[in-house]
């Protein structure tokens, strides 16, 4: 099975405009990005709307495509960039790398590549244990179960399962619950139909992309990782980052 990691990087975001080209220990952070990757696929590119990105790219000799400003999500744009990229590449699946998470572990990208040694997966992705009831409570942390095969059942941002018997600084104690982590793989035909699938009214009531997927019977394949990653959403998210 060939593998492809696309790494969509947008210029013009709303919290943190050109954050891709932010340099961090001395490098574009998309830079980081692209060289995590290649530790884990012989195969890397980066999808981008803007031509000062992609300029960057090609300087440290990356792969780069040029895609639609309108795209509304990720997901999106990696899309419309694995078409244009099945002209000059073959590949199976497709592995949606965040371009915000400069020091991505590249043994999570070989986690979600082993979910697809499973032909009933999809989709993959990955999850970790939450061990903090601050994010366990945090609506702006997305929460998933999953079956006993390890497919997604439901992702929210409200902490699932419900514990009846339990006060809510205690949930921890009596259940493992899980923390989504925004990497996701696709096999190149679900990429291609999900792309044009319409909201769905779960996906509006918590505006989880991943719930469109569920709702259409696409599955999810979730392998469990033993940390999450550190995203840059805000310049001052510069500031947690380990050092060099």
């Amino acid at each position: 099975m060939k593998f492809i990691a696309i790494i969509p990087a947008r210029y013009a975001s709303t919290r943190f405009p050109g954050k891709p080209l932010v340099e961090i220990h001395g490098l574009p952070m998309i830079q980081h990005v692209y060289q995590q990757s290649l530790k884990a696929f012989e195969q890397v590119v980066v999808a981008t709307d803007d031509q000062r990105i992609a300029d960057v790219v090609k300087s440290f000799g990356g792969n780069v495509v040029l895609t639609s400003s309108e795209h509304p999500s990720g997901t999106d744009r990696v899309a419309e960039a694995a078409k244009l990229l099945s002209e000059h590449f073959e590949f199976d699946v497709v592995v949606n790398v965040q371009g915000d998470e400069p020091f991505i572990d590249p043994e999570q990208l070989f986690q979600i590549k082993q979910c697809f040694d499973d032909p009933q997966t999809d989709i993959a992705t990955l999850i970790v244990p939450i061990t903090s009831t601050e994010v366990l409570f945090d609506s702006n942390k997305v929460k998933a179960v999953s079956n006993s095969n390890g497919f997604a059942l439901y992702f929210s941002r409200l902490p699932i399962p419900f514990q009846r018997d339990y006060p809510e600084q205690e949930w921890l104690k009596h259940h493992t619950y899980f923390l989504h982590v925004g990497i996701y793989a696709y096999r190149t035909e679900v990429l291609d139909t999900i792309s044009k699938l319409k909201q769905t009214p779960l996906e509006q009531s918590e505006m989880l992309e991943q719930l469109r997927w569920l709702e259409n019977g696409y599955r999810i394949k979730t392998a469990h990782t033993a940390h999450g990653n550190i995203g840059i959403d805000t310049p001052n998210d510069l500031t947690k980052l380990p050092t060099q």
